[in-house]
Protein backbone atom coordinates (compact mmCIF):
# COMPACT_ATOMS: atom_id res chain seq x y z
CA UNK A 1 0.00 0.00 0.00
CA UNK A 2 1.16 3.53 -0.78
CA UNK A 3 0.30 6.54 1.39
CA UNK A 4 -1.31 9.40 -0.53
CA UNK A 5 -0.65 13.11 -0.79
CA UNK A 6 -3.52 15.55 -1.45
CA UNK A 7 -2.82 17.89 -4.36
CA UNK A 8 -4.69 20.94 -5.54
CA UNK A 9 -6.76 18.89 -7.98
CA UNK A 10 -7.84 16.45 -5.27
CA UNK A 11 -6.21 13.67 -7.24
CA UNK A 12 -4.02 10.93 -5.87
CA UNK A 13 -0.24 10.72 -6.23
CA UNK A 14 2.33 8.00 -5.63
CA UNK A 15 6.15 8.03 -5.31
CA UNK A 16 7.94 7.08 -8.54
CA UNK A 17 11.62 6.52 -9.30
CA UNK A 18 12.80 7.57 -12.79
CA UNK A 19 16.13 6.28 -14.09
CA UNK A 20 17.21 5.63 -10.51
CA UNK A 21 16.42 9.14 -9.25
CA UNK A 22 13.59 10.38 -7.08
CA UNK A 23 11.17 9.76 -5.62
CA UNK A 24 8.96 12.00 -7.73
CA UNK A 25 5.22 12.44 -7.19
CA UNK A 26 3.04 11.06 -10.01
CA UNK A 27 -0.71 10.86 -10.52
CA UNK A 28 -2.30 7.50 -11.24
CA UNK A 29 -4.45 8.46 -14.22
CA UNK A 30 -6.74 5.76 -15.63
CA UNK A 31 -7.83 8.19 -18.34
CA UNK A 32 -4.34 8.90 -19.75
CA UNK A 33 -3.11 6.80 -22.65
CA UNK A 34 0.58 7.34 -21.88
CA UNK A 35 2.84 7.90 -18.90
CA UNK A 36 3.91 11.56 -18.73
CA UNK A 37 6.85 13.37 -17.12
CA UNK A 38 7.27 17.06 -16.39
CA UNK A 39 10.12 19.52 -16.63
CA UNK A 40 10.93 18.92 -12.97
CA UNK A 41 11.90 15.32 -13.80
CA UNK A 42 13.88 16.16 -16.94
CA UNK A 43 15.68 19.04 -15.22
CA UNK A 44 16.65 16.79 -12.30
CA UNK A 45 17.94 14.03 -14.60
CA UNK A 46 19.35 16.19 -17.39
CA UNK A 47 17.10 14.50 -19.97
CA UNK A 48 16.71 16.08 -23.40
CA UNK A 49 13.59 15.94 -25.54
CA UNK A 50 14.16 13.86 -28.67
CA UNK A 51 10.75 13.53 -30.29
CA UNK A 52 7.20 14.83 -30.50
CA UNK A 53 3.68 13.46 -30.09
CA UNK A 54 0.09 14.67 -29.99
CA UNK A 55 -1.27 14.86 -26.46
CA UNK A 56 -5.05 14.90 -26.10
CA UNK A 57 -6.28 16.54 -22.90
CA UNK A 58 -9.72 17.35 -21.50
CA UNK A 59 -9.94 20.68 -23.27
CA UNK A 60 -7.26 20.66 -25.95
CA UNK A 61 -5.02 18.69 -28.30
CA UNK A 62 -1.39 19.79 -28.61
CA UNK A 63 1.89 18.67 -30.18
CA UNK A 64 4.30 18.20 -27.26
CA UNK A 65 7.91 17.09 -26.91
CA UNK A 66 8.75 13.56 -25.75
CA UNK A 67 11.64 12.01 -23.83
CA UNK A 68 12.88 8.42 -23.56
CA UNK A 69 12.73 6.84 -20.11
CA UNK A 70 15.04 3.87 -19.53
CA UNK A 71 13.63 2.89 -16.16
CA UNK A 72 10.48 3.80 -14.23
CA UNK A 73 9.58 2.17 -10.91
CA UNK A 74 6.54 2.44 -8.66
CA UNK A 75 4.70 0.10 -6.29
CA UNK A 76 7.35 -2.60 -6.79
CA UNK A 77 6.84 -2.49 -10.56
CA UNK A 78 9.53 -1.65 -13.10
CA UNK A 79 9.06 -0.45 -16.69
CA UNK A 80 11.65 0.30 -19.36
CA UNK A 81 11.75 1.66 -22.88
CA UNK A 82 9.01 4.24 -22.33
CA UNK A 83 8.58 7.29 -24.56
CA UNK A 84 6.88 9.89 -22.39
CA UNK A 85 5.28 13.21 -23.34
CA UNK A 86 6.92 16.17 -21.60
CA UNK A 87 4.65 18.71 -19.89
CA UNK A 88 4.93 21.66 -17.52
CA UNK A 89 4.70 20.78 -13.85
CA UNK A 90 2.74 23.97 -13.26
CA UNK A 91 -0.08 22.55 -15.41
CA UNK A 92 -0.17 19.18 -13.64
CA UNK A 93 0.40 19.98 -9.99
CA UNK A 94 2.61 16.86 -9.79
CA UNK A 95 5.85 15.57 -11.29
CA UNK A 96 4.22 13.23 -13.79
CA UNK A 97 1.41 10.85 -14.67
CA UNK A 98 1.28 7.06 -14.57
CA UNK A 99 -0.86 6.27 -17.61
CA UNK A 100 -2.49 3.23 -19.15
CA UNK A 101 0.74 2.07 -20.81
CA UNK A 102 2.03 1.28 -17.29
CA UNK A 103 -1.23 -0.01 -15.79
CA UNK A 104 -2.27 -2.89 -18.07
CA UNK A 105 -2.68 -6.22 -16.22
CA UNK A 106 -2.62 -4.34 -12.91
CA UNK A 107 -5.31 -3.36 -10.46
CA UNK A 108 -5.70 0.16 -9.12
CA UNK A 109 -7.39 0.46 -5.73
CA UNK A 110 -8.42 3.86 -4.38
CA UNK A 111 -9.29 3.67 -0.68
CA UNK A 112 -10.93 6.98 0.16
CA UNK A 113 -11.70 5.96 3.75
CA UNK A 114 -8.04 5.46 4.66
CA UNK A 115 -6.45 7.78 2.07
CA UNK A 116 -4.50 4.88 0.63
CA UNK A 117 -3.81 3.61 -2.85
CA UNK A 118 -2.64 0.21 -4.05
CA UNK A 119 -1.29 -0.59 -7.49
CA UNK A 120 -0.70 -4.30 -7.66
CA UNK A 121 -0.87 -7.45 -9.71
CA UNK A 122 -4.49 -8.06 -10.58
CA UNK A 123 -4.27 -11.62 -9.26
CA UNK A 124 -2.97 -10.54 -5.84
CA UNK A 125 -6.42 -9.92 -4.36
CA UNK A 126 -6.54 -10.87 -0.69
CA UNK A 127 -8.58 -13.93 0.34
CA UNK A 128 -12.12 -13.00 1.26
CA UNK A 129 -11.84 -9.52 -0.25
CA UNK A 130 -15.20 -8.49 -1.66
CA UNK A 131 -16.91 -5.39 -3.05
CA UNK A 132 -20.52 -4.28 -2.82
CA UNK A 133 -20.89 -3.62 -6.55
CA UNK A 134 -18.92 -5.15 -9.44
CA UNK A 135 -19.50 -3.84 -12.97
CA UNK A 136 -18.02 -5.30 -16.14
CA UNK A 137 -16.35 -2.95 -18.62
CA UNK A 138 -15.14 -3.11 -22.19
CA UNK A 139 -11.68 -2.12 -23.34
CA UNK A 140 -11.08 0.44 -26.07
CA UNK A 141 -7.59 1.80 -26.76
CA UNK A 142 -6.59 0.64 -23.29
CA UNK A 143 -9.47 2.48 -21.63
CA UNK A 144 -12.01 0.75 -19.39
CA UNK A 145 -15.47 1.75 -20.63
CA UNK A 146 -18.65 0.82 -18.76
CA UNK A 147 -21.57 0.41 -21.17
CA UNK A 148 -24.20 -0.74 -18.65
CA UNK A 149 -24.98 2.79 -17.51
CA UNK A 150 -27.77 5.36 -17.84
CA UNK A 151 -28.17 9.01 -16.88
CA UNK A 152 -31.78 10.15 -16.52
CA UNK A 153 -32.77 7.22 -18.72
CA UNK A 154 -30.20 7.91 -21.45
CA UNK A 155 -27.84 5.01 -22.18
CA UNK A 156 -24.27 6.27 -21.78
CA UNK A 157 -20.70 4.98 -22.08
CA UNK A 158 -18.81 5.75 -18.85
CA UNK A 159 -15.02 6.10 -18.56
CA UNK A 160 -13.66 5.91 -15.01
CA UNK A 161 -10.93 8.57 -14.96
CA UNK A 162 -8.85 8.99 -11.81
CA UNK A 163 -7.06 11.92 -13.44
CA UNK A 164 -10.20 14.02 -13.90
CA UNK A 165 -11.17 16.31 -11.05
CA UNK A 166 -14.84 16.40 -12.01
CA UNK A 167 -17.14 14.43 -14.30
CA UNK A 168 -17.59 15.64 -17.88
CA UNK A 169 -20.21 14.67 -20.46
CA UNK A 170 -20.09 15.15 -24.21
CA UNK A 171 -22.40 17.08 -26.52
CA UNK A 172 -24.28 13.95 -27.60
CA UNK A 173 -25.22 13.23 -23.99
CA UNK A 174 -26.19 16.84 -23.35
CA UNK A 175 -28.60 16.98 -26.27
CA UNK A 176 -30.16 13.62 -25.39
CA UNK A 177 -30.73 14.84 -21.84
CA UNK A 178 -32.17 18.10 -23.09
CA UNK A 179 -34.70 16.15 -25.13
CA UNK A 180 -35.84 14.30 -22.01
CA UNK A 181 -35.71 17.39 -19.72
CA UNK A 182 -35.55 15.32 -16.54
CA UNK A 183 -32.61 17.03 -14.91
CA UNK A 184 -31.73 20.68 -14.46
CA UNK A 185 -30.01 21.81 -17.64
CA UNK A 186 -27.90 24.98 -17.52
CA UNK A 187 -29.32 26.82 -20.52
CA UNK A 188 -31.62 26.66 -23.48
CA UNK A 189 -31.66 28.24 -26.87
CA UNK A 190 -28.26 27.14 -28.17
CA UNK A 191 -28.24 26.30 -31.85
CA UNK A 192 -28.68 22.53 -32.33
CA UNK A 193 -25.31 22.18 -34.08
CA UNK A 194 -23.46 24.03 -31.33
CA UNK A 195 -22.52 22.83 -27.89
CA UNK A 196 -24.16 24.95 -25.17
CA UNK A 197 -20.83 25.58 -23.40
CA UNK A 198 -20.40 28.48 -25.83
CA UNK A 199 -23.40 30.22 -24.26
CA UNK A 200 -22.10 32.68 -21.67
CA UNK A 201 -24.07 33.99 -18.73
CA UNK A 202 -26.73 31.27 -18.82
CA UNK A 203 -26.73 28.64 -16.12
CA UNK A 204 -23.86 27.70 -13.84
CA UNK A 205 -20.30 27.21 -15.05
CA UNK A 206 -17.06 25.90 -13.63
CA UNK A 207 -13.52 26.56 -14.86
CA UNK A 208 -10.62 24.13 -14.85
CA UNK A 209 -7.20 23.89 -16.48
CA UNK A 210 -6.18 20.81 -18.45
CA UNK A 211 -2.68 19.30 -18.54
CA UNK A 212 -1.80 21.40 -21.60
CA UNK A 213 -2.51 24.54 -19.60
CA UNK A 214 -5.74 25.33 -21.47
CA UNK A 215 -8.60 26.80 -19.42
CA UNK A 216 -11.84 24.87 -19.90
CA UNK A 217 -15.32 26.24 -19.17
CA UNK A 218 -17.91 23.59 -18.33
CA UNK A 219 -21.68 24.01 -18.12
CA UNK A 220 -23.28 22.29 -15.15
CA UNK A 221 -26.18 19.85 -15.22
CA UNK A 222 -27.60 18.06 -12.19
CA UNK A 223 -28.80 14.61 -13.16
CA UNK A 224 -31.68 13.25 -11.17
CA UNK A 225 -30.39 9.72 -11.51
CA UNK A 226 -27.28 7.89 -12.69
CA UNK A 227 -27.30 4.08 -12.92
CA UNK A 228 -24.11 2.05 -13.28
CA UNK A 229 -24.99 -1.63 -13.35
CA UNK A 230 -27.06 -2.25 -10.18
CA UNK A 231 -25.79 0.99 -8.62
CA UNK A 232 -28.07 4.03 -8.48
CA UNK A 233 -26.93 7.56 -7.62
CA UNK A 234 -29.22 10.59 -7.35
CA UNK A 235 -28.68 14.35 -7.59
CA UNK A 236 -25.42 13.95 -9.51
CA UNK A 237 -23.72 17.18 -10.68
CA UNK A 238 -21.99 16.86 -14.06
CA UNK A 239 -20.04 19.25 -16.27
CA UNK A 240 -20.34 19.53 -20.05
CA UNK A 241 -17.90 20.85 -22.63
CA UNK A 242 -16.44 19.89 -26.00
CA UNK A 243 -13.53 17.61 -25.15
CA UNK A 244 -11.21 16.14 -27.80
CA UNK A 245 -10.84 13.14 -25.47
CA UNK A 246 -14.22 11.84 -26.63
CA UNK A 247 -13.21 12.15 -30.29
CA UNK A 248 -9.92 10.35 -29.65
CA UNK A 249 -11.86 7.41 -28.21
CA UNK A 250 -14.47 7.41 -30.97
CA UNK A 251 -17.16 8.46 -28.48
CA UNK A 252 -18.04 11.89 -29.84
CA UNK A 253 -21.18 10.72 -31.69
CA UNK A 254 -22.80 8.76 -28.84
CA UNK A 255 -23.64 9.80 -25.26
CA UNK A 256 -20.54 9.42 -23.11
CA UNK A 257 -19.32 10.53 -19.69
CA UNK A 258 -15.88 10.81 -18.12
CA UNK A 259 -16.50 9.90 -14.46
CA UNK A 260 -14.05 11.90 -12.36
CA UNK A 261 -12.85 11.94 -8.78
CA UNK A 262 -15.53 14.38 -7.64
CA UNK A 263 -18.17 11.67 -7.97
CA UNK A 264 -15.92 8.72 -7.13
CA UNK A 265 -15.08 10.14 -3.70
CA UNK A 266 -18.57 9.35 -2.41
CA UNK A 267 -17.51 5.67 -2.28
CA UNK A 268 -15.40 4.04 0.41
CA UNK A 269 -13.28 2.23 -2.19
CA UNK A 270 -13.07 2.00 -5.96
CA UNK A 271 -10.98 -0.66 -7.70
CA UNK A 272 -10.20 -0.85 -11.42
CA UNK A 273 -9.01 -4.27 -12.56
CA UNK A 274 -7.51 -4.11 -16.04
CA UNK A 275 -7.01 -7.88 -16.35
CA UNK A 276 -10.63 -8.86 -15.68
CA UNK A 277 -12.14 -5.63 -17.08
CA UNK A 278 -14.04 -5.00 -13.86
CA UNK A 279 -14.75 -1.83 -11.90
CA UNK A 280 -15.61 -2.46 -8.24
CA UNK A 281 -17.28 -0.16 -5.72
CA UNK A 282 -17.67 -0.26 -1.94
CA UNK A 283 -20.66 1.74 -0.74
CA UNK A 284 -20.32 4.08 2.25
CA UNK A 285 -22.49 4.24 5.32
CA UNK A 286 -25.35 6.55 4.30
CA UNK A 287 -24.68 8.81 7.28
CA UNK A 288 -21.18 9.62 5.97
CA UNK A 289 -22.12 10.72 2.45
CA UNK A 290 -21.14 14.32 1.74
CA UNK A 291 -21.12 16.50 -1.35
CA UNK A 292 -17.65 16.15 -2.85
CA UNK A 293 -18.22 17.96 -6.14
CA UNK A 294 -16.80 21.43 -6.63
CA UNK A 295 -19.96 22.60 -8.36
CA UNK A 296 -21.70 23.73 -5.18
CA UNK A 297 -24.57 21.36 -5.89
CA UNK A 298 -26.27 19.00 -3.49
CA UNK A 299 -24.57 15.85 -2.30
CA UNK A 300 -24.57 12.82 -4.53
CA UNK A 301 -26.77 10.20 -2.90
CA UNK A 302 -26.31 6.49 -3.35
CA UNK A 303 -28.87 3.74 -3.68
CA UNK A 304 -28.36 0.10 -4.54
Amino acid sequence: MIALDRDRYERLTVPVTVDGAGPFRFFIDTGAQATVVTDRVTDALGLQANGAATLVAMGSSRIVQTVDIDGLEFAERSFSGLTAPLLKRAHLGADGIIGLDSLQDLRVLIDFTNDRMAVEDAHAREDGETYDIIVRARRRLGQMIITDARIDGVKVAVIVDTGAQNSVGNAALFHRLRGRKKGRLPSKGAAPDRFPASVQGQGSEISSTDVNGVIVQSQIYTAREMKIGPLRLTEVPLGFHESPAFTALGLDERPALILGMGNLRVFDRVAIDFSTREVMFDLPDQTRIRGFMDFGARATRIRS
